[in-house]
């Protein structure tokens, strides 16, 4: 199929090496210069998994968004929320007519909506025409071929079915869910508990509390997800529980090692500076923050952790009045 992918992140990378590794053409939206060059002279991303090597013969990499869209039929955007609408800036080509596929873990900020949200109000993208990729899965493993199981979910199997046949391989298990709704909004509050996680090492919790807190996360997401948005769904299921495991254990985790710098004592603006990629949690919190002001669910781990990240709160603080509530 023709695909096109923005974004030249850690996903972006990794998924761009499934979709030419099955035989389809990509073309890719790249804004760094020095990246575009390097991927379209030696074939390969300088910044993330150089040791990826792409066949050029299925790999067209471009500074021209429209380009890669026009002839495209399924787009892939995985670049970090915050700069959504950065990258699609310069998007005129129509693509209410395409499938949008995100593997982006967090909210619009400007609008606290979904990903879902914004391409059907802004680019009039139907629901059944967008799918999402879920966990529980690393970029890092998926680029070095160890075995893992995406969820792929849309409203749509069909749309579902393509996506599927797109990113498959021998180390890729895709799993199909209907419930975009359900996964969207696990994927970001599962980063927001992976940096209390964080805090918690950080702090010197043992493993003992570490699990009562992520125990007590899955609750906690299970409660938002079906108070806004009722549904036949299992939150045991990996797309929620196994993406929220591995995210709050696994050293691989941007947003646990964002925690755990903040629990060492650094701050906030530190350890934002210290990260080499996004710790999608930090803006989600505040989204999910804002949102909640509606709802009123009670989300004490979630609250703490925006208390921590945007009001200069000190984390042994915070988690002291934590245990209480646990």
């Amino acid at each position: 199929m023709n695909c096109a992918m923005i974004g030249h992140g850690s996903w972006a990378t990794a998924i761009a090496g499934l979709i030419t590794g099955n035989g389809n053409k990509l073309n890719w939206f790249v804004r760094n210069p020095e990246v575009l060059e390097v991927l379209q002279t030696e074939g390969h991303n300088p910044r993330y998994f150089p040791e990826q090597d792409f066949n050029m013969e299925f790999t067209f990499p471009t500074d021209d968004i429209n380009a890669a869209v026009r002839d495209s039929d399924v787009i892939f955007i995985s670049v970090p929320s915050a700069y959504v609408t950065t990258f699609l800036e310069g998007l005129t080509e129509d693509i209410s007519g395409k499938l949008v596929v995100s593997a982006i873990k967090g909210l619009i900020p400007e609008e606290n909506t979904t990903i879902a949200e914004y391409f059907n109000k802004k680019y009039g993208v139907p629901f059944k025409s967008v799918a999402m990729i879920a966990g529980p899965s690393h970029a890092e493993e998926v680029s070095m071929g160890k075995l893992s199981y995406l969820t792929i979910v849309c409203a749509d199997k069909e749309n579902a079915d393509k996506v599927i046949s797109i990113v498959q391989s021998k180390s890729v298990i895709p799993h199909y869910s209907s419930d975009l709704y359900g996964a969207e909004y696990a994927s970001i509050l599962k980063n927001i508990y992976a940096i209390a996680a964080g805090m918690a090492d950080g702090l010197g919790y043992g493993d003992n509390f570490k699990a009562v807190l992520v125990a007590d996360c899955a609750r906690e997401m299970r409660r938002f997800i079906e108070f806004t948005y009722p549904d036949f769904r299992d939150t045991m299921e990996s797309a929620y529980l196994g993406d929220l495991l591995v995210t709050c254990y696994s050293p691989l985790s941007r947003n646990h090692r964002f925690g755990k710098l903040i629990g060492h004592g650094i701050s906030v603006r530190s350890a934002l500076n210290e990260m080499t990629m996004i710790a999608e949690g930090y803006f989600g919190s505040k989204c999910i923050h804002e949102l909640n002001k509606k709802y009123g669910i009670d989300m004490p781990i979630m609250e703490n952790v925006y208390q921590i990240l945007y009001h200069d709160v000190r984390p042994r603080k915070k988690f002291k009045e934590l245990i209480k509530l646990l």
